[in-house]
C-alpha cells in the first residue's frame, strides 16, 4: 500500500493507463505546457509527447467534440474540464452526442471516453466555480457517473472509467485534492492507503461500507462521505453507533448496500454537497422509502448545501456547505434526540 493524496491518485491512474494502452490520450486546457489543472498531469507532455497530451483552445465544446469523434474512431480520450462547472458550456455534446451515439447507431459505434475534472466547493472560488452538478449527469441514460471519496477509490474508479466502452463522467472532489494522508488517516485509519498493484481497479455500481454501525446509516458520496465519517466520529463520542455507506458511483447506483444497512440500523441520513431541491439525495431517499419503508423507525433525513449561489466570503461559504455537525443533528433527529 502507498499513502497518497487524492490528487496523486489521479496522476497515478492516468499515468498507468497511458503506459498500458497507447490509445489513451489526454486533452484539455493547459494539460501539457502548464502542467494540467492543479498539476495532476505535471510532466506528462515530456513523458508522452504532444500527440497524447493535447493542449486545446479554451473551448469545452471543442474539447468534448474532439473526444467524442476520436472515441468513435477507436481511441480512448480523457477530456479534462478545468472545472466540471465548465462542462455546462458543452452540455449538448455530453447529453445529445456522447450519451446517445452508441444507442442511436445500434452499438455499431462505441464512445469510450472519460470526462473528468475537479468539482464541488473549493476554497473561496465563489458561485461559478463551486458547484457539484452531478444530478445533471446522473439523470441521463447512456452515461456513467463516478464520485470518488478516497484516494484508493479515486485511482481505482478512474482506471475502470478509462477501460470502459461508454462515456464516463468522473467528478473529482476539489476539496479533497490536497488533503494530507495524515489528516485522512486521522478520520479513519487507512483512509489514504492505495494498492500498489497497477491492475487495481474498483467496479462501478458497488457501494462501500467504510464504517460499521448499529444505530443510524449515513449515506454519502465524494466529499460528503468524508463529512459522514467525521460525523460518525462525533456521534461515537456520544454513544451513538453510525454506519457510513459510500455510494462511490451514482450511475450505476447500488441501492442494495444502503438498504441492507438500513435494515440493520432502521434509520437513514442522506447527504449531498449541492442544493437539496430535486437533488440526488432526493432520489436516494425516494428509493429508500420505496424499498425499505417498513424497516424505518424514523423518516429519512436529508442534509444538503444551502439553496443559494455559493458566496465568496469564507464565513458564508462555510455555512452554505454541509458540515459534520449538520449531519450529527440530522442523525440525532432520527433517534428522537
Amino acid at each position: 500500500m502507498a499513502r497518497l493524496r487524492y490528487a496523486d491518485a489521479i496522476t497515478s491512474a492516468l499515468r498507468e493507463e497511458m503506459l498500458a494502452d497507447d490509445r489513451v490520450f489526454i486533452a484539455g486546457e493547459e494539460v501539457g505546457q502548464y502542467l494540467g489543472t492543479l498539476g495532476v498531469t505535471s510532466g506528462f507532455l515530456k513523458e508522452f509527447g504532444p500527440m497524447r497530451v493535447v493542449d486545446t483552445p479554451i473551448s469545452e465544446v471543442g474539447i468534448l467534440g474532439l473526444g467524442i469523434g476520436s472515441a468513435m474512431a477507436g481511441l480512448r480520450p480523457v477530456c479534462e474540464m478545468m472545472r466540471m462547472d465548465f462542462a455546462m458550456v458543452a452540455y449538448d455534446q455530453v447529453i445529445n452526442h456522447a450519451a446517445k451515439i452508441r444507442y442511436m447507431f445500434g452499438g455499431q459505434f462505441k464512445v469510450p471516453m472519460v470526462i473528468r475534472g475537479p468539482s464541488g466547493v473549493g476554497r473561496q472560488l465563489s458561485a461559478q466555480h463551486s458547484q457539484s452538478l452531478e444530478v445533471l449527469f446522473a439523470h441521463v441514460p447512456g452515461l456513467k457517473v463516478v464520485m470518488p471519496a478516497t484516494p484508493a477509490d479515486m485511482k481505482g474508479l478512474l482506471k475502470t472509467a478509462m477501460r470502459d466502452d461508454n462515456p464516463v463522467i468522473v467528478m473529482e472532489a476539489l476539496r479533497l485534492y490536497f488533503e494530507k494522508p495524515d489528516v485522512l488517516d486521522a478520520i479513519l485509519p487507512g483512509l489514504s492507503e492505495v494498492p500498489d498493484d497497477p491492475d487495481f481497479t474498483v467496479p462501478f455500481g458497488k457501494a462501500n461500507v467504510l464504517r460499521a454501525g448499529t444505530d443510524v446509516t449515513l449515506i454519502g458520496y465524494s466529499t460528503m462521505t468524508i463529512q459522514c465519517l467525521k460525523a460518525a466520529n462525533i456521534l461515537a463520542q456520544e454513544g451513538i453507533s453510525a454506519e457510513v455507506v459510500d455510494l462511490r458511483t451514482l450511475l450505476p447506483l447500488d441501492m442494495a448496500t444502503p438498504i441492507a444497512s438500513i435494515k440493520k440500523t432502521h434509520r437513514a441520513v442522506v447527504v449531498q454537497e449541492q442544493w437539496g431541491l430535486y437533488g440526488c439525495a432526493a432520489e436516494i431517499s425516494a428509493q429508500i422509502a420505496e424499498r425499505a419503508f417498513y424497516d424505518l423507525d424514523a423518516p429519512v433525513q436529508r442534509v444538503t448545501g444551502a439553496f443559494v449561489p455559493m458566496p465568496f466570503a469564507r464565513n458564508l461559504e462555510n455555512i452554505s456547505f454541509p458540515s459534520e455537525h449538520d449531519i450529527v443533528i440530522a442523525a440525532k433527529r432520527t433517534l428522537g434526540r
